[in-house]
């Protein structure tokens, strides 16, 4: 079974396998640092679960989750 963001629970650190880049929207998260083989981790969704919010290079970034289905990971706990 293939992980991606979407599936992850609050402290969740993973890292970045493959990124489907069919969506536009995947490939401008893509410039601030959501790449293959960077590790960041899952800190919460909001409560009606969307957007997300995740850390990486000591910085949080949000996306929808429907982006977070792109991001195929890879857990490094």
């Amino acid at each position: 079974m293939s992980l991606t963001l979407a599936d992850l629970k609050p402290g969740n650190r993973v890292r970045i396998i493959n990124v489907d880049t069919a969506d536009d929207a995947v490939v401008r998260l893509m410039s601030l640092g959501l790449i293959e083989g960077v590790e960041l981790e899952f800190i919460n969704s909001s409560l009606g679960g969307d957007p997300l919010e995740l850390r990486l290079y000591g910085s949080a970034i949000s996306m929808r989750r429907e982006q977070a289905r792109h991001f195929h990971v890879e857990n490094t706990d």
